[in-house]
């Protein structure tokens, strides 16, 4: 599920779509904190992935969004 959620935001942001980079990522770091949360995934690994995809999408918008 997790996957999922980071292939979306990984797809709209090689297709330059700033709205749905952004929609994809809000919808993507709740999932992940689910995860880092219940054990499946580690915190270190979840703020990673938060980290990075939170850049990608910044780099799009060109703007700095805080989690």
């Amino acid at each position: 599920m997790v996957r999922t959620y980071i292939k979306r935001v990984q797809l709209a942001v090689e297709q330059q779509d700033a709205k749905s980079a952004s929609a994809a990522l809000t919808d993507a770091i709740p999932v992940i904190d689910k995860m880092a949360a219940k054990g499946i995934m580690h915190k270190n690994k979840a703020a990673r992935h938060k980290s990075r995809l939170t850049a990608a999408v910044s780099r799009l918008t060109g703007t700095v969004s805080a989690l």
